[in-house]
């Protein structure tokens, strides 16, 4: 079974602990897109483990987990991360596999991202950590890949090449005085032997295996709506975070995939810049933010949070062809007396049913909502489905029917334990 799990909203979702749970069924974990901008969080026995870059199935012993040709790494922030594991008692050994093809984040990436977003009269929310700017080298095929870091010749010509139009961009528009070569040549080189020993043909191998009936998990990082293609553009990240981006991120056929699962939470989050048509009102938003934690995982910046919203899921539903749905946080919701969905958007007298991508109505519309009755009682101690209060249960229902997709998983806590299957 070849497993994909994405997110369906704005990021966030907690995909980190599904990819934890389903981990421990599967023979690869393979992450297919993003950088270190992403982090999933995972708590086992009140531990909590945040990841950038490695696929939170490396806590699994004997898991082998890739990061496939579609992520681009700061070698940098994945070394920290190994060493922060093994510190931890995690041995990744072999377990860990680098695509030979994922491109190179540098330190020119960084410094551009910054750059940018500083004279931006629009902010997009970036993270600065180069992500954006290292996949416009790759799509300008100027990109440098962790193949070429193997390699001292290569390296040093498309070394000097970026860094010679850098400056030229990084002097000439921004007044910065550009980069030496030899400093980031040496570092690189150094990036390079370090992590040798991860580094491989990720496709071949994952193709391999899945030809010998072995279990792949699909990781994607951020969420639909971050995607460069279906998201709110231009506040997106710069991969495609949908389902699609499974195939293009780790060279694995459609055909091959089986499942994918839709994560979301029991509401709405968005962390940066951008529309958020549902987002609560600032007393309410100050108040669900500090009970549900809702600060990013690799930034620390506070989300935004607001009601479910059915116009936005429907379309990932579509986009992503979801065949189950994980519902995250619920036990955030309890004790609220009416809990809304929104299910429309209103602006100049049109009703929008499908989710509309003109900035100017997603930033101006008012919602329609449909009111539930919540629930008192707290959800954290459930472990199945049908000991959740009634009314907690006719809310997923009610979810459920308005997106045509069954909810197969429940959490209503941080921890695995916290977390009720169907």
């Amino acid at each position: 079974m070849n497993i994909v799990i994405v997110g369906i909203q704005w990021g966030d979702e907690g995909k980190g602990k599904i990819i934890d749970i389903l981990s421990k069924k599967v023979d690869y974990i393979v992450r297919y897109q993003g950088g270190s901008n992403a982090g999933h969080t995972v708590v086992v026995e009140d531990k909590e483990y945040i990841f950038h870059l490695i696929p939170s199935g490396i806590l699994h012993k004997g898991k082998i987990c890739c990061i496939g040709n579609g992520v681009v790494i700061d070698c940098a922030a994945l070394i920290k991360e190994i060493n922060g594991l093994e510190s931890s008692g995690v041995h990744i050994g072999n377990r860990l596999k680098i695509s030979s093809l994922a491109h190179v984040i540098f330190p020119y990436h960084k410094i551009l991202d910054e750059l940018r977003e500083a004279k931006r009269s629009k902010k997009i929310g970036t993270t600065k950590r180069g992500i954006g700017p290292c996949y416009a080298d790759k799509i300008n095929r100027c990109g440098i890949r962790m193949v070429d870091l193997l390699n001292p010749r290569i390296l040093r010509e498309k070394l000097k090449d970026n860094l010679d139009e850098k400056r030229q961009i990084l002097e000439k528009v921004y007044g910065h005085p550009g980069f030496k070569f030899q400093s980031i040549y040496k570092e690189y080189l150094h990036y390079g032997k370090t992590l040798s020993k991860y580094i491989s043909n990720t496709h071949l191998l994952l193709n391999k295996v899945i030809g010998q009936d072995k279990d792949v998990l699909f990781e994607g990082a951020q969420g639909t709506f971050l995607d460069i293609d279906f998201g709110t553009y231009p506040f997106v990240t710069s991969s495609s975070a949908t389902a699609g981006g499974a195939c293009i991120g780790t060279g694995v056929a459609p055909i091959k995939l089986n499942k994918i699962i839709g994560v979301a939470k029991a509401y709405t989050t968005r962390v940066g810049e951008g529309p958020f048509p549902a987002q609560f009102t600032p007393a309410f938003d100050k108040f669900i933010r500090e009970k549900g934690n809702e600060f990013g995982a690799t930034t620390g910046r506070p989300r935004r949070c607001g009601w479910f919203d059915l116009v936005m899921v429907r379309e990932a539903v579509i986009l992503n062809g979801i065949s189950e749905l994980a519902v995250m946080k619920l036990d955030v919701l309890d004790g609220l007396k009416t809990i809304k969905i929104c299910t429309a958007y209103k602006y100049k007298g049109k009703l929008f049913k499908e989710f509309p991508h003109d900035l100017e109505v997603l930033e101006n519309a008012r919602t329609v909502y449909k009111e539930m009755p919540g629930w008192e009682d707290s959800v954290s101690n459930v472990r199945h489905f049908k000991d959740l209060p009634a009314n907690a249960k006719n809310y997923l229902s009610e979810l459920e029917d308005s997106l045509g997709v069954g909810v197969s998983i429940v959490s209503v806590g941080s921890s695995r334990e916290e977390t009720i299957f169907r």
